[in-house]
């Protein structure tokens, strides 16, 4: 690619200020490797959606709020009754369970759902698909990509599949270190890195149960959680459950490599 490929990352929504907003580590990341950023808006219909693909080159899905109950049971067959009106973690927004945003902890905003950008990013996903274009899923990414592709989550870890891994840390510097993961040979990522285990943060209390139509295993934790998963299929689409954009001090990592990945086409 003989010009800087343009990025498109997904929003984070923040409905108390009534305005998307974005995590500068993102940015940096994709402009350090090369790239310009560009955040998307939250509304578009069927022909702006296809006309901003015709311009992007790949897009960021990034990390957020738990995606909404029936955006799970439209894709991936799941019940919308294991939301719990009477755990203190949902509350109610214009009559229905929400659950409050968990996942960005180290962001220090709350979020409940937004079936909005659920949309939106699923639109994407699918259109971005059919047209082959490079993707990245960063934790509620990497969960909409494999729910999209007909794949099931753990919905809370802590319950459902507990373990000594903490996958969600707590009261630790942005860049902070914790469990390790273990690189599938011949990916991508291993790949990049040329690591058989690697240390990540993790903010995060739902991940992949079963992996989506498609997709196939790129690193799991000591506890058999999927980590990172990428489509051998399509030309550049991978996903990671941690958070590179809040180590980009720490130097190069995925999302570098993913902008790297596209330059090189």
């Amino acid at each position: 690619m003989s010009k800087m490929p343009l990025i498109g990352v997904t929003p984070l929504v923040d409905y108390k200020l009534h305005s998307l907003w974005m995590i500068p580590g993102y940015m940096d990341a994709i402009t350090r490797a090369g790239g310009i950023p560009v955040m998307l808006p939250l509304h578009l219909d069927s022909a702006q959606l296809e006309g901003l693909l015709d311009q992007l080159d790949g897009i960021v899905f990034t990390g957020g709020p738990d995606i909404s109950p029936e955006v799970l049971a439209q894709y991936a067959g799941t019940s919308t009754s294991s939301i719990d009106s009477n755990d203190s973690s949902t509350a109610l927004v214009n009559g229905q369970a929400q659950q409050l945003h968990t996942d960005e902890a180290a962001v220090g905003r709350s979020e409940v759902l937004s079936p909005e950008r659920d949309a939106l990013e699923m639109a994407l996903f699918q259109s971005g698909l059919a047209r082959d274009i490079s993707m990245l899923g960063i934790c509620r990414g990497m969960q909409l990509m494999n729910v999209a592709c007909g794949g099931t989550l753990w919905h809370d870890l802590p319950t459902e599949h507990p373990s000594d891994v903490e996958h969600h840390m707590h009261d630790v510097p942005e860049d902070a270190l914790g469990h390790d993961v273990t690189i599938v040979p011949n990916t991508p990522l291993f790949e990049q890195t040329q690591l058989e285990h690697m240390p990540v943060n993790s903010y995060h209390h739902q991940a992949v149960r079963t992996l989506g139509e498609g997709f196939e295993l790129m690193a799991v934790a000591d506890d058999g959680i999927v980590e990172a998963m990428w489509r051998p299929g399509n030309r550049c689409v991978w996903a990671v459950q941690w958070h590179p954009e809040l180590l980009i001090a720490r130097g190069p990592n995925i999302i570098d490599y993913f902008v790297e990945t596209i330059t090189s086409f």
